[in-house]
């Protein structure tokens, strides 16, 4: 009888502990490995959206999640600049059942750990190079550690140091835009309405907000043109006087958030073209590190957890000897929907900023993406038909 399959994630972010947690909730032994000397991630909020909720909520999260999350509700608006309300914004799944939050990285973080054995977790260990055999993948640390198991899953993000391992390192595209984040003691901002993710509306310029810590925090993200690259940060200091610049007479509601605004941080756009391939062997990629995209659809950290339990289903039950075979179908089942998400996320940018058409036509197409949306929430990837059809 084979024995049970190994795993080794590098990167301990939210794609690396969601793997971990699915995994080790599938029988699979794993080990995770940051380079960071601790846990926890600096930057502002993430949007969990239905389809990553229902996924966590199976990790046995939902009373953390709704402890330290910022439930999104009803009321959530698409507005222009002006203040005119465009659409509603569609908070949960078709049927109603698994809703939306907004959480703060660190605090997701924490919940993602409370679903991996704690001494599963290395910290302080830099990914620098694998290599593998017929039998084992083995990752190399720039502390002079080394790991092994039956497969190697490299969560490490848009700059993956093993990527070069699976394709040829493929370069991130900057999108042209800047996104100043940061967070507001929601006490602040009394007249902004509580539970609910709005969206801002302007030619070339939009602005996200999204409850944060049971509704104690308002996470703002303000996108802004570039007029150079900027390197991807989550901890550059922006200026607080030229986001407000940026936003000048824009709504009354916008303006009066923008000036409680104390401290903020910029970040690069960045995203990849899909790439072709995302495993070689035993070593295979997962989220960021396999398919970067742009925040317009709110789906980064989704897509991540959806990868983690897809790696899980085809994992779970596989003999050390089936691991490459397994690994390449899970890119194959995967793949597709990440690729329309992706290049959903550009669209959708593109949308908000009004970029290539009229105002009229931007709320007209917001919508008609409440399809989209839909497509993307009702998605269980546990029901997904095509990961039980495991290759022979």
């Amino acid at each position: 009888m084979d024995k049970a399959l190994t795993a080794v994630v590098v990167g301990g972010g939210i794609g690396g502990l969601a793997t971990a947690g699915a995994l080790t909730r599938a029988g699979i032994e794993v080990s995770v490995y940051e380079q960071a000397p601790e846990l926890g991630e600096v930057g502002a909020g993430v949007l969990l959206g239905p389809n990553s909720v229902r996924l966590l909520h199976r990790l046995g999260l939902a009373d953390a999640i709704d402890a330290t999350g910022g439930w999104v509700g009803e009321g959530s608006t698409y507005y222009r600049h002006e203040g005119t309300r465009v659409a509603p914004v569609m908070t949960t799944d078709s049927s109603g059942w698994a809703a939306m939050y907004g959480m703060h990285r660190a605090d997701l973080i924490d919940v993602l750990r409370l679903a991996v054995p704690a001494d599963r977790v290395h910290t302080g260990h830099r990914a620098v190079s694998f290599d593998q055999t017929p039998g084992r993948g083995r990752v190399s640390f720039d502390n002079g550690a080394t790991a092994e198991a039956d497969v190697v899953i490299a969560a490490d993000g848009i700059h993956s140091a093993l990527q070069r391992f699976v394709t040829g390192q493929a370069m991130p595209v900057f999108s042209g835009s800047v996104a100043y984040r940061g967070v507001i003691d929601a006490a602040r901002v009394p007249w902004w309405p509580p539970r609910i993710f709005q969206v801002w509306m302007g030619e070339g310029k939009h602005v996200i907000t999204f409850p944060l810590r049971a509704g104690k925090l308002l996470n703002f993200v303000c996108f802004v043109p570039a007029d150079e690259q900027k390197r991807e940060s989550w901890s550059a200091p922006g200026d607080p006087d030229a986001l407000r610049a940026a936003f000048d007479g824009w709504a009354g509601p916008v303006t009066g958030l923008l000036g409680q605004v104390d401290k903020t941080f910029w970040w690069g756009l960045y995203d990849r073209e899909p790439l072709e391939n995302w495993t070689s062997g035993r070593l295979a990629l997962l989220g960021d590190a396999a398919h970067p995209m742009l925040p317009h659809l709110g789906q980064g950290a989704n897509q991540s957890i959806e990868d983690a339990f897809a790696l899980a289903a085809v994992l779970r039950g596989a003999a050390p000897g089936d691991a490459s075979a397994a690994l390449r179908h899970y890119m194959q089942v995967r793949k597709p929907r990440t690729d329309v998400v992706q290049n959903g996320s550009r669209r959708n940018g593109e949308r908000y900023d009004q970029v290539n058409r009229t105002a009229e036509d931007r709320d007209q197409e917001l919508m008609e993406t409440r399809s989209l949306r839909a497509w993307i929430y009702d998605y269980d990837v546990e029901a997904e038909p095509e990961l039980s059809r495991l290759p022979g």
